[in-house]
C-alpha cells in the first residue's frame, strides 16, 4: 500500500511509532481529565473543561512562536525526547490534583511543552523525508493517526473503565510519552540548518509569525483552517447538543455519529497522496473548504439522525483535504532553516482560529439554536473561502523578480545568489559571519520572506 511507504525509512518509523504512542496515550488522557473535572467540581464540569481548553489554547498561542524563534539552535533529538518526559511527569501528576487550580496549572504546563514539541516535529519530518511524494504520504499517515487516535482511544478507556479506575488512564499516558520518547532516540534526526537572522529576542520571536502573515498563499491557508474549524467546531461543540436537546435521543448515540466524521477524514487520507501527484494544493483545499460550507449549509435543512451522518462525513473530508496539504504549502514556502519558526507560527494562529471557532459554535448554539448555529458558521466558512480565494491568487509563483536595495549588514551566511564578495582569509568556514556590502539588484528565484526578503514583492 502506497500511504505506508514512509514506513520504510527506518527514522520516520520510530517518529511515526512514538507519535503514535503519544496520540493513544491523549486520547486516554481526554476520557480521564472529563472524569476528574467531574470528580473536582461535580456542580461545574463543563465550565471547568471549558476552562482547560481556554487555557490550552492560550499556551499554544504565546509559547509556540518563541520555541520557533529558538528551536534552530536545539538539539532537536534531545529537545523532543525531553519534552516527552516532561509531558509524563506533569500527566502522571494530573490524578493527584486536589482544586481546580491545580489541574489548569498542569494544563497549561503540559500544552505548553505540546506546543514545544508538535511544530518542531512537523518541520522535522521534511528534513527525514525530502522526497514530495514521501512527504506527502507521511501527512496522510499522520492524519490517518489522528483519527485512529480518536476513535480507539475513547473504546480502549472504556474498555479499561471497566476493571480499573480513571486514574490508570493518566499513568498509561505518562507511560507512552516515555516510550514515545525512547522511540524518539532511536531515530536518526538531521541536524538543524544554521539560522542567517540577525536581531535580538522579539526579532526572534516574532519573525515566524511575520513573515507567515507576508507570504500570500499562507495568510489564504490560515483563512482555510477558520473555515475549517467553524465546520469542525460545529462537530465539537454542537454533535451531542443536537442529538441529545435537539432530537431527545440518549448519549450512546454521539459517539456514532462523530464516527462519520473520523470515517470522512481517513478515507480522504487515503486518496489525497495520489491525488495531489497531478492536482496542486491550491484547488484541492479550496475544495475541501467548499465542501465544509455546503455541509453547514445542508444542516439548515433539519436532518433527523441519520441525516446528520452525510454532514458529518463531508465534514470529515473538508477536513483532511485542507490538513493535509497544508503541511507541504508551509514547507515550500520557507526556507530550510527557517522551518521551525514558519511551523511554530503556523502552529500557534490555526489553533487561533480553533479558538474563535470553539467559542462561535457554542454561543450561536445557545443564543440562536441549531439552525442559528449552523448557518453562522456557514457564513463564517464561506466569508473565510472567498477572502482566500481573493490572497491565493491562481497564478501564484514560487519564482518572482524583486528588486533588492544596496545594503552594509552582520549575519551568518553562506555564499549564495545573494552573498558573492571578497574574503581576506580571517572569516572562517561557512557559515560565517563578517560586515558584508549587497548591491542593488534585481532578480528572479523561488521567493520566500527571510533575512533578505522583508516583504512581498508586487507583481
Amino acid at each position: 500500500m502506497e500511504i505506508l511507504q514512509p514506513l520504510s525509512n527506518p527514522s520516520f518509523r520510530w517518529l511515526f511509532l512514538g507519535q503514535l504512542v503519544s496520540l493513544v496515550g491523549t486520547g486516554l488522557t481526554t476520557v480521564a481529565l472529563a472524569l476528574l473535572a467531574f470528580d473536582l467540581n461535580p456542580g461545574d464540569a463543563g465550565w471547568v473543561l471549558g476552562i482547560a481548553l481556554a487555557i490550552k489554547m492560550v499556551a499554544y498561542l504565546c509559547v509556540a512562536p518563541v520555541v520557533g524563534g529558538y528551536a534552530s539552535q536545539l538539539p532537536r533529538k534531545r529537545w523532543l525526547a525531553g519534552l516527552n518526559i516532561g509531558r509524563a511527569l506533569l500527566v502522571a501528576l494530573m490524578p493527584f490534583s486536589q482544586d481546580a487550580w491545580q489541574l489548569f496549572l498542569l494544563m497549561f504546563l503540559l500544552n505548553a511543552m505540546a506546543a514545544g514539541y508538535t511544530p518542531v516535529y512537523q518541520a522535522l519530518l521534511p528534513d527525514v523525508l525530502p522526497d514530495e511524494k514521501e512527504y506527502t504520504r507521511a501527512l496522510s499517515l499522520s492524519r490517518l493517526a489522528m483519527e485512529m487516535e480518536s476513535l480507539l482511544s475513547p473504546a480502549l478507556a472504556a474498555f479499561l473503565l471497566l476493571f480499573t479506575g480513571y486514574a490508570v488512564l493518566f499513568e498509561l499516558n505518562a507511560l507512552g510519552f516515555v516510550i514515545a520518547a525512547l522511540f524518539l532516540l532511536l531515530a536518526v534526526v538531521p541536524a538543524n540548518s544554521v539560522s542567517d537572522r540577525s536581531g535580538g529576542v522579539w526579532k526572534k520571536v516574532s519573525f515566524g509569525i511575520k513573515s507567515y502573515l507576508k507570504t500570500p498563499r499562507l495568510k489564504a491557508v490560515l483563512l482555510l483552517n477558520l473555515a475549517l474549524s467553524a465546520a469542525g467546531a460545529m462537530i465539537i461543540v454542537n454533535s451531542v447538543v443536537y442529538v441529545r436537546a435537539v432530537l431527545g435521543l440518549s448519549e450512546e448515540q454521539v459517539p456514532l455519529l462523530m464516527l462519520s466524521a473520523g470515517v470522512g477524514s481517513m478515507l480522504a487520507a487515503f486518496v489525497l497522496p495520489k491525488l495531489l501527484e497531478s492536482v496542486q494544493d491550491r484547488p484541492v483545499m479550496f475544495l475541501g473548504a467548499g465542501l465544509l460550507v455546503l455541509a453547514l449549509l445542508a444542516g439548515l435543512t433539519g436532518p433527523g439522525y441519520l441525516g446528520l451522518f452525510p454532514i458529518w462525513f463531508a465534514i470529515g473530508v473538508g477536513t483532511s483535504l485542507i490538513l493535509i496539504p497544508t503541511g507541504r504549502v508551509v514547507r515550500n514556502s520557507c526556507r530550510e532553516s527557517d522551518r521551525n519558526d514558519y511551523f511554530s507560527a503556523n502552529f500557534a494562529l490555526t489553533h487561533g482560529m480553533w479558538l474563535v471557532g470553539y467559542l462561535l459554535a457554542g454561543w450561536l448554539g445557545s443564543r440562536f439554536g441549531m439552525d442559528g448555529a449552523f448557518l453562522g458558521l456557514a457564513v463564517l466558512a464561506a466569508t473565510a473561502l472567498g477572502a482566500a480565494m481573493l490572497v491565493w491568487k491562481k497564478e501564484d509563483q514560487h519564482d518572482l523578480w524583486h528588486e533588492h536595495p544596496e545594503m552594509d549588514h552582520l549575519h551568518p551566511h553562506v555564499h549564495d545568489e545573494h552573498h558573492q564578495h571578497e574574503h581576506e582569509g580571517w572569516e572562517g568556514p561557512e557559515p560565517h559571519v563578517h560586515p558584508h556590502y549587497h548591491p542593488k539588484q534585481k532578480h528572479k528565484h523561488k521567493f520566500v520572506i527571510d533575512e533578505h526578503h522583508a516583504h512581498w514583492p508586487k507583481q
